[in-house]
């Protein structure tokens, strides 16, 4: 008995110094800690990489694909894993504010302390939303993930065994002593026919400013340097000795290497003529996109409504082309103590509602029954003078009668007599 107590108490002292260390891991999250498959540590010998090499990925919502790319020994990025993305909430288009149900776009990093071996969704990592380029704009939210569970209000989900490999990435990683990764989320592949395709979308500029960023990777398959000034993203720039980017102030004098600049060139060249290419050939039509903040609005209003417990269409609303709005017609409450309470209240409200009406409705019978009685007590009370005169007048003859019965008495009087003078009488 004393030993089991004992080592009752050392468990004890364990989880009380757990969450402090890795211990708390794999002692409690056998889920965080699996490794990868032996197929893809291959395929990662097969390319010159380490298991603990560096890690990027990549988010592209319409194809619906999470990229995993790691450092190869010359320092070069490769594309190592691709998943299918289980669910991603929202339409086309960046993130606005709390509440408006859409999936970041934009360049984010990742640290160690962003991990979540103990998730609600089985495991997670906040991808790091709002990041200098959000803030700088305006834009809020919070708890913006990548996670299992394969269910999404605003975040990138997976299924808890993809979930478990795309999270060992970047803990291998850690282990191996990256310190960051970034994480490249875009609404589309940044080809010359898909933005041929959004051109005419109103968020056209800012996936302008977003394909910087792709074709810098393109061109060096190295992660891009990323920085903020002047409310926008610039991206393997340096500043002078001494200046720095300032995401609301105005960019410093900003280089590049010669090279990269050469490179870039070239490769703007053969996308601007792809580009008007895909312009002047058939294009497949574009997918929904977000209506910029007005679209956000109204439906971050929808959630901050349906988080309250109120009664409000099942999906979020939607903004038209035309600046008009669709809801859906079924509606319903979010399944919540709140949701719960409320549901409650307007029971009680409508129960009240029909009482009165009941009420009400009572009241108006009576009035209407009072009043037919009187009408009805009115009528019977003139009932027997109008008999009466009908009696009387039926016990007169009419004048027609009674001559009818003048001439027939005048005819059997005369046939009487005739009849006594031809028998003597």
């Amino acid at each position: 008995m004393f030993a089991k107590l004992a080592r009752t108490g050392v468990l004890v002292a364990a989880i009380g110094i757990a969450g402090c260390n890795d211990s708390s891991m794999k002692d409690f999250a056998p889920e965080a800690n699996k490794p990868l498959p032996d197929k893809i540590l291959a395929d990662m010998k097969a390319k010159g990489m380490v298991r603990t090499s560096s890690v990027m990925a990549r988010i592209f919502k319409e194809e619906g694909k999470l990229e995993i790319w790691k450092a190869k020994t010359n320092g070069r990025y490769d594309l190592v894993a691709s998943y299918d993305i289980c669910k991603w909430s929202g339409k086309l288009g960046p993130k606005y504010t709390e509440g408006d149900r859409q999936a970041p776009e934009g360049f984010y990093t990742v640290r160690p302390s962003q991990m979540n071996p103990r998730s609600n969704y089985h495991l997670s990592f906040n991808i790091g939303y709002p990041n200098a380029y959000d803030r700088a704009n305006g834009r809020t939210g919070s708890n913006l993930m990548v996670h299992g569970a394969c269910s999404s209000s605003g975040c990138y989900s997976m299924t808890d065994a993809q979930i478990e490999q795309i999270y060992a990435f970047g803990r291998d990683a850690f282990q191996g002593g990256q310190t960051e990764f970034q994480i490249q989320a875009f609404p589309f592949r940044m080809t010359a026919a898909n933005m041929a395709r959004y051109r005419n979308d109103p968020n056209y500029e800012f996936w302008k400013m977003l394909k910087v960023g792709y074709d810098n990777f393109e061109i060096t398959k190295v992660p891009p340097k990323v920085d903020v000034c002047e409310k926008r993203y610039v991206f393997n720039q340096a500043a002078p000795e001494g200046a720095t980017f300032d995401p609301t102030g105005p960019c410093p004098a900003m280089t590049q290497p010669d090279s990269l600049k050469t490179a870039y060139a070239d490769y703007e060249k053969r996308y601007d003529a792809a580009f008007n290419a895909a312009v002047k050939g058939s294009i497949l039509p574009p997918k929904p996109a977000i209506a910029g903040i007005k679209e956000a609005s109204i439906v971050s209003d929808w959630s901050k409504r349906r988080a309250r417990g109120e009664r409000v269409p099942i999906d979020p609303p939607s903004m038209n082309a035309d600046g008009s709005v669709t809801e859906t017609t079924r509606m319903g409450r979010i399944d919540s103590p709140l949701g719960r309470k409320m549901a409650a209240l307007d029971a009680e409200k409508e129960a009240k509602r029909k009482a009165e009406e009941q009420r009400l409705a009572a009241i108006e019978a009576a009035k209407a029954q009072a009043l037919a009685e009187k009408e009805a007590a009115k009528q019977a009370a003139q009932q027997p003078v109008v008999t009466a005169g009908v009696e009387a007048a039926s016990a007169q003859p009419a004048p027609e009668t009674q001559q009818a019965a003048s001439a027939d008495e005048g005819t059997v009087s005369k046939l009487k007599k005739k009849l006594l003078g031809m028998f003597g009488g």
